[in-house]
């Protein structure tokens, strides 16, 4: 399977240690990376989704929750091995969203992206 297949599909990730594993039904036509202080730091490459279409099939007791800013993110990760493969939050219309970390899910062609950059130094 490829990012750039742009089609609905769900998709199986999670952390590292196999602690918190979930499925998402989304699209991968694009990821993307931002400079912010934490996203930066952690390397992540985010989809953002609708919660809807998220479910988390086990490991909600593995997950820790850090904030900062405007605690507008959960950013989650696995206390076990500090992972953090996915986050919550609320999109800009208020709804909620997940923001999929795509380097955490199963069988990605991460080369095969279209990786757009975010400046989140500036928010």
């Amino acid at each position: 399977m490829t990012t750039n297949d742009a089609e609905l599909r769900t998709y199986s990730g999670g952390c590292h240690c196999g602690a918190v594993r979930y499925e998402v039904t989304m699209k991968l036509a694009g990821a993307m990376t931002c400079n912010c202080s934490i996203c930066s730091k952690t390397g992540t490459m985010l989809n953002f989704i609708p919660a809807q279409q998220f479910k988390l099939l086990h490991g909600e007791d593995a997950l820790t929750d850090y904030q900062f800013g405007k605690e507008n993110i959960h950013h989650l990760f696995c206390r076990r091995c500090g992972v953090r493969s996915f986050a919550r939050g609320k999109m800009p219309d208020g709804r909620d969203m997940c923001a999929i970390n795509v380097r955490c899910l199963d069988g990605v062609d991460l080369d095969a992206a279209s990786v757009k950059q975010f400046d989140g130094k500036r928010l």
